[in-house]
């Protein structure tokens, strides 16, 4: 005769929940959170966009019609369009070394790499002042060869740089990582050179990562301010970049159009997101396609 053991309570036989506050509880984090939101993101956003448009619409594209503002954007695109593809050469490279080989002062280039994210935008700014300016490490060089950097365009491409090329590298270290070297492997056993094994095999797998990680890039790009406004002298139509050229025009008072400038970076930001926010389902997607697939 055998016997049969039944719960004392359904309480017992109901898993345990990891959530232990009260409904109340959760209600009052959630509004907090959504409060925290609404004060520091979306009603800034909203009154950026509230200002520029407080004269019309008309005022709104005046502001875009100035050849400073013609020269900001320009310098601003270029800057990126130099920086971007620097970083991701240099990202792609870095942590396919360090994701798949093993070699002496790796752990040195991985905190090389964070550096960056640890020093300030203003101090990386004047380093490349007190190493390129006039009275710098290498200032009497380039006088003599006339070769300016600092207050020049080669100085924000160098300082946007600088506080740029962890983006690439970070968000494909760890996917290299996950990802292992059998694959890699795999192909190079069938014959497969090593470029051939990374543009059939690498590549594919960290396409949708290196997006993320290039439009995350850009954005920091066009969007940098502190380590540009150290070197770039703040000469109008020839160094300032967007950011600047909004400094310049609410410090005089020109709230219509620095905030319709601000606009376009806000607009950039939000499309950043919107981006970035649609990557992720995809870059979610292919992890689990992955996951499945092995």
């Amino acid at each position: 005769m055998s016997e049969t053991f039944a719960p004392a309570t359904l309480a017992e036989a109901r898993p345990a929940s990891v959530v232990t506050e009260g409904l109340w509880v959760r209600g009052l984090l959630i509004a907090v959170a959504i409060l925290f939101l609404a004060l520091f993101l979306v009603l800034p956003l909203v009154t950026v966009f509230a200002q520029a448009l407080a004269k019309g619409f008309g005022a709104y594209l005046a502001a875009f019609t100035e050849a400073d503002a013609h020269a900001a954007i320009r310098l601003t695109l270029l800057t990126a369009a130099i920086a971007v593809p620097f970083n991701l050469v240099f990202g792609i490279m870095a942590s396919w070394a360090i994701a798949k080989f093993e070699f002496w002062g790796k752990n040195l280039l991985v905190t090389l790499i964070d550096l960056p994210f640890s020093v300030s935008p203003v101090v990386s700014g004047l380093i490349y002042v007190l190493v390129f300016g006039a009275q710098g490490l290498l200032g009497p060089w380039l006088l003599a060869h006339d070769l300016q950097v600092i207050f020049a365009v080669p100085g924000i491409v160098l300082a946007t740089i600088f506080v740029t090329f962890p983006f690439v590298a970070r968000q494909l270290i760890p996917l290299m990582q996950e990802q292992g070297t059998a694959e890699e492997e795999a192909a190079l056993t069938l014959g497969a050179s090593g470029w051939h094994a990374f543009r059939t095999v690498t590549l594919p797998n960290i396409r949708w990562g290196l997006l993320y990680s290039v439009l995350l890039c850009n954005a920091r790009a066009m969007g940098e301010f502190g380590a540009v406004s150290v070197v770039s002298g703040h000469i109008r139509g020839l160094t300032n970049t967007l950011p600047l050229h909004v400094e310049i025009l609410y410090n005089e008072y020109n709230f219509v159009a620095a905030f319709a400038v601000a606009s376009l970076l806000a607009g950039l930001a939000l499309v950043t997101l919107l981006v970035k926010s649609l990557l992720e389902w995809r870059y979610a997607d292919e992890i689990k396609a992955g996951a499945r697939g092995h």
